[in-house]
């Protein structure tokens, strides 16, 4: 009897050896995953930010230079410029980081925004 109990204690105790195996194989794995797509996030983060800043050179050589027009055209080359740079130098984590401090730093426009940004979707999915 004693031999009995003895197999199955050690039975218990391999197959959870193999569950915690199998559990940290599974755990590598996704954890690999992530970061995997996490890269590829920033990599196509990083595209998105150097097609703004070449989009922003485009603007700047065929706009018009001169007057109102000139004006706004150059805001803009401006505008797109500085964003894809931000977007080139974050990527999606410093963005997420960026937007985490902004709402740490203002909770209750955060907070209202989240509203009417529910409210505008919920307004969407119902049309």
């Amino acid at each position: 009897m004693a031999n009995i109990n003895k197999t199955t204690t050690q039975a218990a105790h391999d197959v959870k050896d193999a569950a915690q195996s199998a559990a940290g194989a599974v755990t590598d794995k996704a954890r690999d995953i992530a970061a995997t797509v996490g890269r590829k996030a920033d990599d196509a983060t990083e595209a998105v930010g150097s097609g703004m800043r070449s989009l922003a050179g485009t603007v700047r050589d065929h706009g018009p230079q001169e007057g109102m027009v000139g004006k706004a055209s150059g805001a803009v080359a401006g505008a797109l410029e500085s964003s894809g740079r931000y977007l080139e130098e974050e990527g999606l984590s410093g963005m997420a980081d960026d937007l985490t401090q902004m709402i740490r730093r203002n909770p209750i426009p955060s907070v209202l925004v989240g509203i009417g940004v529910g409210f505008l979707l919920a307004r969407l999915i119902r049309s």
